[in-house]
């Protein structure tokens, strides 16, 4: 529950550019010319030492907090802003830079101290971060899905809903209980440690998370699936090169965590369910020396009637640093919560009724 972050941001301004149109998008796309991998402007990809494309560097995505993962109706099927929506996008980042910035000169402790500043204030165009399916939303759940949703519970839910804190399984998720963020969870926007992290060696990629500090190790030597039997809070994943595009399958999820949860902007309410039948498949593209375009497919048909996919362009920015993440499982804030609710409603901490 205590999560501790410092500010900072360098994001430097760009030219819109093609697949998102937007200051913080990539133009062009490679092309493979017999062995040698080629941007579009015909320069070189760069590969690593023993051969594979290079996508490794800092590629924090603090720059799409302005942008919700869901897309508000108004848009219908239009996946960029126009102008003067565009506008208007940036003087909201503007203000929460402005606002920030006085909690931090004036040494406040209010909720706008988590909100890492943007530093230099560039919105991307993309009307939100979901563009499959076409209108933007997330897809709706099965009758499975409807039944299981109770079993993702979060503090977040349960303070929103009035409800009683009890059950450290039932009432708070596994970010709560510093476990993992989840997948696709870490791979989305928050309002605080949104570095990632790509590094290679042969054979393998990694992905390094600022938020919890994971990392999620993707072989790349073919070898099969794990059994499905095997589950982990984070899957297990399996990659590969297609051209230029690291493209990383993972499965053998726990069904455990949620596939989204409150803490993304724009995300629907509450934490939705998952099951072990996840799959995600993604694609890194390096289109630019800084830029990376990334899509995410999430697959689950128990839950969902449809599959959806997010992108976005991730942005270089080898300034940016990790800081400590300083949560852990065994924390006393999931404890004193349930202690408090228990006292507020009479009850002793054990759960006993209390005699005054």
């Amino acid at each position: 529950m205590t999560r501790f972050s410092h500010a900072r941001l360098r994001i430097c301004r760009h030219a819109g550019l093609a697949i998102c149109a937007g200051a913080l998008c990539a133009s062009g796309a490679l092309a493979q010319r017999g062995a040698e991998l080629t941007y579009a402007d015909g320069s070189p990809h760069p590969r690593t030492e023993w051969g594979d494309p290079d996508l490794q560097g800092m590629w924090p995505i603090m720059h799409l907090i302005s942008t919700p993962l869901q897309r508000n109706e108004q848009y219908g099927d239009r996946q960029l802003q126009t102008d003067e929506e565009y506008a208007l996008t940036q003087q909201r980042l503007e203000a929460r830079e402005e606002r920030y910035q006085q909690e931090i000169s004036s040494k406040s402790m209010g909720m706008g101290h988590w909100a890492e500043a943007t530093m230099t204030v560039d919105a991307a165009r993309l009307t939100s971060l979901i563009s499959y399916p076409d209108n933007g939303r997330f897809p709706a759940l099965t009758a499975r899905g409807e039944e299981l949703r109770s079993n993702f519970g979060s503090s977040w839910s349960v303070q929103n809903s009035g409800g009683a804190f009890d059950s450290p399984q039932e009432d708070f998720d596994t970010w709560d209980r510093c476990i993992t963020r989840g997948m696709p969870n870490s791979m989305l926007p928050f309002n605080y440690n949104n570095g990632i992290r790509i590094l290679q060696s042969p054979g393998y990629v990694i992905i390094d998370l600022e938020m919890i500090h994971e990392s999620r190790i993707v072989p790349l030597d073919g070898r099969p699936p794990l059994d499905s039997e095997v589950r982990q809070w984070m899957g297990a994943s399996r990659g590969y090169f297609d051209g230029a595009t690291l493209v990383v399958e993972t499965t053998n999820y726990n069904g455990e965590v949620g596939m989204t949860n409150v803490g993304i902007p724009g995300s629907p309410a509450g934490d939705t369910p998952s099951t072990p039948g996840m799959r995600t498949i993604e694609r890194f593209t390096r289109v630019a020396p800084d830029r990376v375009n990334y899509e995410m497919t999430i697959e689950d048909p128990a839950v969902l009637t449809d599959q959806w996919t997010v992108s976005y362009p991730m942005v270089l920015d080898e300034e940016y640093q990790f800081f400590e993440y300083a949560c852990h499982e065994d924390n006393t804030a999931v404890r004193n919560f349930i202690e408090t609710s228990r006292y507020e409603r009479g009850l002793t901490p054990s759960g006993g009724p209390r005699e005054d």
